[in-house]
């Protein structure tokens, strides 16, 4: 653990969640640290944000979010972590995020490698299809 990632995850809690690349990358995301975000990722680690293809790497990772993710504060409220059978962990986040313009339950599903690394994060908007509609930004 590097000494960011001490720091974050002694700041930052999360009911059920003790890995501390998970409470960093809440940490740093809501800190607008975009790069620090990107760089807890394996290098072919991927990020799936809902209604978007799969972001590989991070220097895509942290330009997509310089992107797409200002202004964004997740919420998270409570976690679970397990051991799979190859040794990675999967760490699953229940919360909330928000932005200038709406709010909306948030599931973050994690694998890790066994280096603390995020092999995958998986961003699934907790709506009906009714209230994701109502979402859309008007241009």
């Amino acid at each position: 653990m590097t000494a960011a990632e001490s720091i974050a995850a002694t700041e930052f809690q999360i009911e059920g969640i003790a890995e501390s690349s998970i409470l960093s990358y809440f940490q740093t995301l809501n800190a607008g640290e975009f790069p620090a975000t990107a760089a807890l990722f394996a290098d072919d680690g991927v990020m799936y944000p809902p209604f978007e293809s799969g972001i590989v790497g991070p220097s895509a990772i942290a330009t997509y979010l310089q992107q797409e993710a200002e202004n964004i504060q997740a919420f998270p409220r409570q976690g679970t972590a397990e051991t799979l059978e190859n040794g990675h962990i999967q760490v699953q986040v229940i919360g909330k995020a928000q932005t200038s313009w709406c709010g909306v339950n948030v599931k973050w599903l994690f694998t890790l490698n066994q280096q603390q690394q995020i092999l995958s994060t998986n961003i699934k908007l907790l709506a009906s299809p009714q209230e994701l509609l109502s979402l859309r930004r008007e241009d």
